[in-house]
């Protein structure tokens, strides 16, 4: 969508919080792209502490999903553009999520170039559709993500 200069700030920096949960998802595929080129990782160096939490809280994941949806998605008083945001990177969450257990079902069957390529697009790919969607959220505009932005336009009243 368009410009929206009536977006307050807080709102624009509120809507940009929930993309750190798919790239905190994200980042467990680049582990190949970390050993070819290990300065990378020190860009994730500041997600380690959310990462431990999320990693290290059984069900940390489903629990902030479920906050996330009844809390801020459902609830009408909460502005619309950080509804659509937050719902936009749950499904982002739900589709890595999918993807990262396929890829650990099938992987074992196909070969290792063929994994290490999957993963190496699945850690680009959520990293370009996080900043871009961050960048897009901070300027006060929808980021439209083709399939993914439809589903939430659905979701989201």
């Amino acid at each position: 969508m368009s410009w929206n200069s009536s977006t307050p700030v807080t709102d624009r920096i509120f809507a940009s919080l929930p993309y750190l949960m798919p790239l905190i998802v994200g980042v467990q595929f680049g582990i190949f792209l970390f050993k070819e080129f290990p300065f990378l990782s020190i860009f994730f160096v500041p997600l380690q502490p959310l990462m431990s939490l999320y990693y290290g809280i059984p069900f940390a994941g489903l629990i902030i999903f479920f906050v996330l949806l009844f809390a801020v998605v459902r609830n009408d008083n909460i502005s619309r553009f950080i509804r659509f945001n937050t719902m936009q990177a749950i499904l982002l969450n739900i589709v890595l999520s999918i993807t990262g257990l396929v890829v650990e079902l099938l992987g074992k069957g196909l070969p290792a170039l063929a994994v290490q390529t999957l993963f190496n697009m699945l850690f680009l790919g959520t990293i370009a559709a996080v900043v871009y969607s961050v960048v897009q959220s901070l300027l006060g505009r929808y980021a439209e993500i083709p399939t993914i932005s439809e589903a939430v336009h659905m979701q989201v009243r």
